[in-house]
């Protein structure tokens, strides 16, 4: 299964720190943080003695369903039996944790830590995540490992951030030091901005509508109330689609429904905004 986001004509984004996961618990989570990964243009995925074989049975469709569409980085994925072996070619680790381990060790933000692995990745360094076992987290032998611990700014009440939303938050961090903050995509203006001789025709037709139906109560304020309407409508920077739309709402609420037996209905209204 895959996401209505997924697009496999796109040219797909790899690299990054590994992402090492320390004797992970559940399946599902599993194929979440691949998930995760795959989101963030990260596909060094590391398990480090998971619970089971993740590639056989009932755990790998767990796995796989949950990766949906990152499949593919589950079955690249390395195995290890010790947190030593997983990170030996790396240059530099972070460990993960929310608790204070009472080890001289720099504690970094994601922001901040991710940007400097992006900088000094390009340089030609390898560089790691550890992340540990849902329920316990990394043991302090572990986090012993490693050159920094990595933190996340949280509710210190609830400060336990699942697995696969902390690989998120992480990999989120590393795509916008790495590829920048540029949108994936933006809102196409099909309607070019209506010119002032359309809103303004629009304005005298609806404030002559409103004047018949006695809006403007009592008629010393009509001039602000006037005011105040138009104002309304240029704080919406009016397309002249929106025009022609506002236009034929006030007609049919003027007009009532269209009932034209026998007849053919007309595309435009006679009080259509003008062209």
């Amino acid at each position: 299964m895959t996401g209505a986001g997924t697009d496999h004509t796109k040219a797909k984004l790899e690299g990054g720190p590994a992402i090492v996961l320390v004797r992970p618990q559940l399946a599902v989570n599993v194929g979440m943080c691949a998930r995760a990964m795959a989101n963030f243009g990260l596909s060094d995925l590391r398990l480090v003695a998971p619970r089971a074989d993740w590639r056989a049975g009932p755990y790998r469709e767990d796995a796989c369903a949950a990766a949906a569409g990152a499949a593919d980085l589950l079955e690249g994925a390395k195995t290890f039996d010790s947190v030593e072996t997983a990170i030996a070619d790396l240059s530099f680790v972070y460990a993960a944790t929310a608790r204070g381990r009472g080890q001289a060790k720099p504690v970094l933000t994601p922001e901040k830590a991710l940007a400097a692995t992006a900088a000094r990745m390009a340089g030609g360094e390898r560089h790691g995540v550890l992340f540990g076992p849902e329920r316990t987290g990394l043991a302090n032998d572990e986090v012993a490992l490693a050159d920094a611990i990595l933190t996340f700014p949280v509710n210190p009440a609830c400060a336990s951030l699942n697995l696969a939303q902390a690989v998120l938050l992480a990999g989120y961090e590393w795509f916008r030091a790495a590829h920048g903050e540029a949108i994936p995509f933006e809102v196409t203006e099909r309607s070019p901005p209506a010119a002032r001789e359309m809103t303004l025709a629009f304005f005298d037709f609806l404030e002559g509508e409103l004047d018949k139906r006695q809006f403007f109560r009592p008629a010393t304020k009509k001039p602000v109330m006037a005011r105040n309407l138009r104002n309304m409508f240029h704080r919406m920077s009016l397309t002249e689609q929106d025009v022609r739309t506002l236009w034929g709402v006030v007609v049919r609420l003027v007009e009532g429904p269209r009932r034209e037996p026998g007849k053919r209905r007309r595309k435009q209204d006679a009080a259509a905004p003008p062209e």
